[in-house]
């Protein structure tokens, strides 16, 4: 091991500028993709945000006994996917209805008799907060002998969903792209060291040294780079994320493992390009 990692390195001082230029190209890649991964941090963390509000409000029949709805709160709160079922009573909703309905205030307070229901907003679970799920509940809680009506928003639900799957999809798009434009500057530069090296090589193997002998120290080598221009990659984020937070909108950097995650896959795809480059010309040579 320690010869091999004597060689990979050896390879860095034969050819600087070829090494600099590929841990440089490789961390702009790998830049480009983290900073359309912060846009997916943070678009995650905004949906998030917008997911929290999902409520399923189930409306009760006037005159339903308190002790009937109470027993309901119960049972509803054991479903898998509530976290929370509250009852509102109509004099609360009247009440939040002049608290938060500013300017029907004086219109509401002129009200002889309350036209609001009672109901129980029911919130679930983080994951459970999607289309399917909400829709699932929602028929439940109309099965129920006292629920007038269920409303949820099913629309903005079903829109929801869709944005978290367009999300997911361009994200899964753009990081295969820039994982291929990696591995391709990656195979380059370690094809030419190997053409570089192919004399020595065709020695090596004429006295017995294995391809796997031979291949070791370029498949590190494609991994340090892969490696350096993760690390590169994350302190060129970090830059972008302060002056994004300081000048034009507050936002949020990778957690330790995303960051971590980026500089694994820069090491992976620099395995993969040394890999596929070093198998591909050991056959020629």
């Amino acid at each position: 091991m320690t010869l091999t990692m004597r060689e990979a390195l050896l390879a860095f001082r034969r050819a600087p500028l070829l090494s600099a230029l590929s841990v440089t190209t490789i961390a702009f890649s790998l830049f480009v993709l983290g900073l359309f991964g912060l846009v997916a941090v943070n678009l995650r963390q905004a949906l998030r945000g917008v997911a929290e509000r999902v409520e399923i409000v189930a409306y009760v029949l006037p005159g339903t006994p308190i002790e009937t709805v109470t027993l309901a709160e119960q049972d509803i709160e054991a479903f898998p996917e509530v976290s929370s079922a509250t009852f509102v009573s109509e004099d609360s909703a009247l009440a939040r209805a002049r608290r938060e309905l500013v300017e029907f205030r004086d219109l509401l307070r002129e009200l002889e008799r309350n036209p609001l229901p009672a109901s129980i907003e029911v919130k679930l679970k983080p994951a459970f907060q999607d289309a399917q799920h909400v829709n699932a509940v929602a028929d439940r809680l109309r099965g129920l002998t006292f629920v007038d009506d269920v409303r949820f928003g099913r629309d903005w639900v079903e829109k929801l969903d869709r944005l978290r799957r367009l999300a997911a999809a361009v994200g899964l798009v753009v990081g295969a792209a820039f994982a291929i434009v990696a591995v391709i500057i990656i195979g380059t530069t370690i094809r030419m060291a190997v053409l570089q090296r192919s004399r020595e090589i065709a020695i090596m193997r004429l006295v017995g040294a294995t391809n796997g002998f031979v291949r070791r120290p370029f498949l590190l080598q494609g991994a340090l780079k892969g490696l350096l221009g993760g690390i590169v990659a994350i302190g060129l984020s970090y830059a972008a994320y302060t002056l994004i937070n300081r000048y034009l909108i507050a936002s949020s950097f990778f957690s330790v493992g995303q960051a971590f995650g980026i500089v694994l896959f820069g090491t992976v795809i620099g395995l993969m390009g040394s890999l596929l480059s070093v198998g591909r010309h050991l056959r020629r040579i």
